[in-house]
């Protein structure tokens, strides 16, 4: 299989690519729209204990709802590629997004707004300042585990047209030929894997400077 997986790559290399960036680049516009959804949401979530109610009720209906099913049901409304992918993605990564950024600005201390307060600053200030920079690592671990749902969600989209890496491994599947199974399904897991680790790092960084710049 080495052998055949090397010769892909001499033979096809330039496919595999365009294979590669149709996969990145609806993984990237499906997390920005679910970010300008759900950030904004679930700040409002952590002020308003009805939204907050609302959104979570929102997101566990979105947990139970299979990718390839949501994905078949857009068909008939709006037929087939980019959109209908774009649009079951999007809905598959809110869930995430909506718990983690409730958490993270319920989670940064009343301490902290009262210092900041006593400081002179305003809602705004306080909001930029203090509540954002701590409610950070939160909203940045919902946005990591909504990149890997939509990365891992992404190949099913080949289903109706989108592109990506999944077409790879339905065509192995078809042909059954392990090889683009096997490539397909290493480059989902390997794109996953950088997104894990990059936020991971990021948050990492963050909580570090967090503590050093609040700690009383």
């Amino acid at each position: 299989m080495l052998t055949q997986i090397l010769h892909y790559f001499q033979t096809d290399s330039s496919q595999y690519w365009l294979y590669v960036w149709q996969h990145i680049y609806l993984s990237l516009i499906t997390l920005v729209i679910a970010m300008i959804i759900a950030l904004p949401l679930g700040y409002l979530g952590s002020r308003i204990r009805g939204v907050a109610v609302f959104c979570t009720a929102f997101a566990q209906i979105l947990r139970i709802i299979p990718s390839l099913a949501l994905l078949f049901l857009l068909i008939p409304f709006i037929g087939t590629g980019m959109l209908p992918a774009l649009i079951a993605l999007v809905i598959l990564a809110l869930p995430p997004l909506l718990i983690n950024t409730i958490l993270g600005f319920n989670e940064v201390s009343p301490l902290y707004e009262e210092v900041g307060t006593a400081l002179g600053m305003n809602q705004r200030q306080l909001r930029r300042e203090v509540e954002i920079p701590l409610a950070l690592p939160y909203i940045l671990n919902g946005i990591k585990l909504a990149l890997v749902e939509i990365i891992a969600s992404a190949t099913l989209a080949t289903y109706i047209g989108a592109g990506g890496l999944g077409t790879l491994i339905f065509t192995g599947l078809g042909l059954y030929d392990m090889t683009y199974v096997v490539i397909g399904g290493v480059s989902v897991a390997i794109l996953s894997l950088l997104s894990m680790i990059g936020f991971d790092f990021l948050i990492r960084r963050i909580q570090r400077h967090d503590r050093a710049s609040y700690s009383i």
